[in-house]
């Protein structure tokens, strides 16, 4: 989003606690060269166990297509969602919270990133074309977290990049430890797949499974297997996605609705018992009170499949559905809520979902980059409301060709065009592009409307005729917000150019990054690459600097001399170390995967 830098506070949740370096496999080199190792495992080594302290675990729930009305706790009548009223009493519920976009992958994206739709790597979802990949550039809120040790887990629906393992996209590559689900959206429309992903395997199903019960089972395991050292899932299930295939009609079977409607009224309501059943668990290993869950939606309700919105009220007094930047296609349900950490309350916070990155750094004590677009909320969860930074304005962008009848009508019949928005305090301004157009065409092309959402939450009144100046203050806010190449500071391990495929008895070069991207001064700071038990690893720069300041980078170049072996896949990591100034340990790293088809000299 657009913010105030120099009213940004941070809040340091918990002191640091001191972590053990793993030791990785392989042939690890220093500036004084390289030594061969135990062998090429495809994995490198899992981090060492951390110390809890005061690190909350953190669940992070994301429901697909949960409108802001289809809780009970934000005024849904007719679906049943107790779990989650609950939690909603309990903890923290936020009236103005937002999904970055209005449809999935740039949501998505921009959730993992901290960075809202005008900077994101992904601003659209992928149609005619593959879908968009995370790039060596972006740093999600899962690595940030692994560099303190924490244990690290997406569950449930991925979204980016192709479908095969290795790829710089794949979660495995992205800081989380742990995947179960899907990688495609399309292939995560199916709530009887052929297939899930688990980690880089695709593993079999017979088609008549119900995957949101699989997605459910793996992510309580995960949180049995964890429960004594801090962890992060991010749970992200399917439902209440279309289609409304659901293993049957539950409480809704004798309603006088069509199917697809009684079937997307089971799957909120399963959704709302996935949540319970996190907290059971959390519950019965005795670890809720060292858990902070966060509970969300990625867009607003959807009208696909034959499901009909309006029955349930589904964007309550919102206007719009998904794919709409108007209200309804924008604001989410969110609730945190953690026992003996976040009181009971509401808030009317403007609050993006691009704040999970910062808020969940500073609930776990790490570092996180500065140029990202989120600020942390961790103050308003401990209960410290003035501490928590508030941005200057929110931006939102939609591109996306697909179309249905509600959200078309409420568009005006411009679904289909480019179009942003800007929430500025109570002030709200959306603009559609000409058709046909992007965001290259002149400012006076675009229609712009004005609300105010203090006095006209449903956005009825258009007040931009007679507000022509804050029409323009807010278009040159939008303006500003897009950038069509955001470049970034270097944040953690980054490798530079690997070649596709190595050849026995050639030598290349490989550099690594280590970037202080964040606000503290790092020290210790130390890059190691490892390789192939065999391959010749020689540091060709140095590898070591005492003192890493704020915004300053370690960078490292290594001869690399492949040997022979057969044919497959090989892996180089690169391993970056360092201490904060609190004497927290940190652990990033950056695989990357090439070819080797024959030896050198071969036909």
């Amino acid at each position: 989003m657009i913010k105030n830098m120099t009213d940004r506070r941070r809040f340091l949740a918990g002191s640091a606690a001191t972590l053990g370096l793993a030791t990785l496999a392989g042939c690890s080199s220093d500036d004084a060269g390289g030594e061969s190792g135990t062998g090429p495992g495809p994995a490198s080594a899992k981090p060492a166990v951390a110390r809890r302290e005061d690190r909350p675990n953190l669940v992070v729930i994301l429901a697909d297509d949960l409108g802001y009305g289809e809780v009970g706790a934000y005024g849904q009548k007719i679906i049943s969602t107790p779990r989650i009223d609950r939690l909603a009493a309990e903890g923290l519920r936020f009236t103005s919270a937002y999904s970055p976009a209005p449809v999935c992958a740039p949501s998505r994206c921009s959730l993992l990133t901290g960075l809202h739709s005008g900077h994101a790597t992904v601003r659209q979802n992928p149609f005619h074309a593959p879908q968009g990949s995370l790039t060596g550039n972006d740093t999600t809120f899962a690595e940030v977290l692994r560099a303190r040790g924490y244990r690290t887990a997406v569950i449930g629906k991925w979204g980016f990049g192709p479908e095969r393992a290795g790829q710089p996209s794949h979660p495995n590559s992205r800081g989380f430890e742990e995947f179960y689900g899907y990688i495609g959206h399309r292939q995560a429309h199916s709530y009887y797949p052929p297939y899930l992903w688990h980690n880089g395997e695709k593993v079999a199903l017979d088609g008549k499974t119900y995957a949101p019960d699989l997605i459910k089972a793996r992510a309580l395991e995960f949180i049995a297997r964890h429960k004594d050292e801090p962890f992060l899932l991010y749970l992200a299930p399917t439902v209440p996605h279309a289609p409304s295939r659901v293993p049957d009609f539950g409480e809704y079977a004798g309603k006088p609705w069509p199917d697809a409607d009684k079937g997307h009224a089971e799957q909120v309501t399963s959704f709302d018992t996935l949540v319970g059943d996190v907290v059971d668990k959390l519950t019965a290993l005795g670890i809720a009170r060292d858990t902070v869950v966060l509970v969300a939606s990625d867009n607003g309700p959807h009208e696909e499949g034959g499901v009909d919105p309006d029955l349930f009220d589904a964007n309550g007094p919102l206007r719009g559905y998904k794919r709409n930047l108007y209200e309804g296609g924008i604001r989410t349900p969110l609730i945190a809520w953690g026992p003996g950490r976040i009181a009971a309350g509401t808030t009317d916070r403007p609050t993006p979902l691009t704040d999970l990155l910062p808020t969940l750094a500073d609930l776990a004590g790490a570092p996180a980059p500065t140029d990202v677009d989120g600020l942390s909320v961790a103050p308003l969860l401990t209960g410290d409301a003035g501490a928590a930074a508030r941005h200057d304005a929110l931006y939102f962008y939609r591109h996306d060709p697909a179309a249905t009848p509600r959200a078309d009508a409420q568009d005006k019949g411009r679904i289909r065009r480019v179009a942003e928005a800007v929430r500025q305090d109570e002030w709200k301004l959306v603009r559609f592009a000409p058709s046909g157009q992007g965001r290259t065409a002149p400012d006076a092309q675009w229609s712009a409307e004005l609300y105010r959402l203090s006095t006209d939450i449903g956005e009825t009144q258009d007040l931009a005729a007679t507000h022509p100046r804050k029409v323009a203050e807010l278009v040159a806010a939008a303006r500003a917000a897009w950038v069509d190449d955001y470049r970034r500071k270097p944040f953690g391990v980054r490798i530079g150019h690997v070649p596709e495929r190595a050849v026995s008895g050639e030598e290349f070069t490989l550099e690594a990054v280590l970037g202080n991207g964040s606000a503290r001064v790092w020290t210790d700071a130390r890059l190691t690459l490892t390789a192939p038990e065999g391959w010749q690893v020689h540091a060709l720069t140095e590898s070591r600097a005492a003192r890493l300041p704020a915004g300053t980078s370690l960078t490292t170049r290594w001869r690399i001399t492949p040997t022979t072996t057969p044919a497959g896949t090989w892996q180089l990591t690169a391993v970056g170390t360092a201490r904060t100034t609190a004497n927290a340990s940190l652990r990033y790293e950056r695989t990357r995967t090439l070819g080797m088809p024959r030896t050198a000299g071969s036909v």
